[in-house]
């Protein structure tokens, strides 16, 4: 008899274990719950990845796929550039209110790994630039006085929104939107 766990190979739940564990208890989850929720031993994780910081960064390599496809909008989208930018908020407000939201998951790594030379940091660090870079790069096209000024604005209100909500110090509802137009009309973004 096949099982779903016998379908998936050992370094796709170790990847799915990480991603989960870590999103939820933070990095410092262990090497053997993290074997645990995959159903995988130590040696076999050992053989399939050098550490568990090469596993935390190829599970965030993972993660981040989905995550541009879910919030950024893809190249055939035909809306106005601020409109592009303000889609990306919308998408964060409606995560942020969700019951299991604990913010931005590439955030909360650098945050609490304070090291930027670990494998998973730097991940984590390309893909908050990717973000960044979309937004310069919609300033630009929407006209915007200063593209890098509002796109390092844009990721400052992005990750406090995340901070803020992950913790539930803060509802994102009627509130990120609104800062999100205060700052796209200042720039002069159409």
């Amino acid at each position: 008899m096949t099982t779903d766990a016998t379908k998936t190979s050992s370094r796709d739940r170790l990847l799915e274990a990480a991603a989960t564990l870590a999103y939820l208890d933070g990095v410092g989850v262990g090497v053997e719950a993290l074997c645990k929720a995959a159903g995988v031993s130590k040696r076999s994780m050992y053989q399939l990845f050098e550490s568990k910081d090469e596993l935390l960064a190829a599970s965030l390599e993972r993660r981040a796929v989905g995550f541009a496809a879910r919030l950024l909008p893809g190249a055939d989208d035909v809306r106005t550039p601020r409109e592009r930018i303000l889609g990306i908020f919308e998408q964060a407000e409606e995560q942020a209110g969700r019951p299991a939201y604990r913010g931005c998951p590439f955030l909360a790594v650098q945050i609490e790994l304070k090291d930027v030379n670990h494998p998973a940091s730097r991940v984590a660090l390309r893909i908050k630039q990717g973000l960044t870079a979309f937004f310069r790069a919609e300033a630009e096209r929407g006209g915007a006085s200063d593209p890098d000024l509002l796109a390092r604005q844009l990721s400052l209100v992005f990750d406090g929104a995340s901070a803020r909500a992950g913790i539930q110090a803060d509802s994102m509802a009627g509130l990120l939107l609104p800062t999100v137009v205060t700052l796209l009309d200042a720039a002069g973004m159409r």
